[in-house]
């Protein structure tokens, strides 16, 4: 069992890319995104969402689901999945609401996520409908398979792993940490790691001590990396529009949005050696 828990300015600047190095870096790489739009099933509801790959890599590559926030399935995590596929992976950006739903109002987003939430089976059945397209494609390699969400979709794959999904590895931006179902010992098969705004409101300090609580009990392998000044919604460049236009504590944060980021693509490239 692996665990660490980071907080404040050392783990937040301990892995900062050099700027230059990264922008010049990026700019030498060439990509030809190949990209679609999926209608699928599950349990009858109609699902939309969006493939997308690296046509200049060769070969197989691990896939990965993206989970959007609890706006849905929005330009958010649609450019996730193209940075994901630029850096060499099959994405899928998921759809949990049906029909691509987008809510404009906190209240219809609140109502779309709860609907969701209140049958966690029904959730699985759409997460497993969204990962066999992603499955099905012929760059993706079947063994090698993980997840990454967003505020109410970072709740979804974190509580996926909870419940032994067979992932990989599950990355949660700015998610929800409460449990559907508390996690048994020896049931999390996925590595984990938990990326939290310190002063996001919605996951409370007293939230993070439960979650780590329960990780250790379980045997989790997981990493937990506080970002300080960091709101709810750190990695959403619209997340301060949406703040100020819904009085709520959204904000973005390009920092920890872009640290967030290069945490992930390091630990991705651990979890698929």
């Amino acid at each position: 069992m692996k665990k660490v828990l980071l907080f404040g300015l050392l783990g937040f600047f301990a892995c900062q890319p050099s700027e230059t190095q990264s922008d010049t870096a990026n700019s030498k790489v060439e990509h030809a995104l190949v990209s679609k739009e999926v209608t699928y099933e599950s349990d009858g509801v109609s699902m939309k969402g969006y493939l997308v790959f690296d046509s200049l890599k060769k070969g197989e590559r691990p896939g990965i689901l993206v989970v959007h926030e609890w706006w849905g399935h929005n330009e958010h995590s649609r450019n996730s999945a193209n940075e994901l596929a630029k850096l060499g992976y099959t994405a899928f950006a998921v759809d949990m609401y049906g029909d691509g739903k987008l809510a404009e109002h906190p209240k219809d987003a609140q109502a779309f996520a709860g609907e969701v939430m209140k049958n966690f089976e029904s959730a699985k059945a759409r997460f497993n409908a969204a990962r066999a397209i992603l499955e099905s494609d012929p760059h993706t390699d079947k063994s090698k398979i993980a997840a990454i969400g967003y505020c109410f979709g970072g709740g979804i794959v974190l509580n996926l792993a909870r419940q032994s999904a067979d992932l990989k590895a599950v990355v949660s931006f700015h998610g929800s940490l409460g449990a559907v179902n508390i996690a048994e010992p020896g049931s999390v098969k996925a590595r984990m790691l938990v990326l939290n705004g310190e002063d996001d409101p919605m996951v409370d300090a007293a939230s993070l001590t439960a979650f780590k609580s329960e990780m250790d009990s379980a045997g989790a392998n997981y990493l937990i990396v506080n970002y300080p000044n960091a709101k709810h919604a750190f990695t959403n460049p619209h997340a301060t529009e949406k703040g100020k236009a819904f009085g709520l504590p959204l904000e973005y944060n390009k920092a920890a949005a872009d640290n967030s980021w290069k945490r992930m693509e390091q630990f991705f490239q651990e979890v698929f050696l």
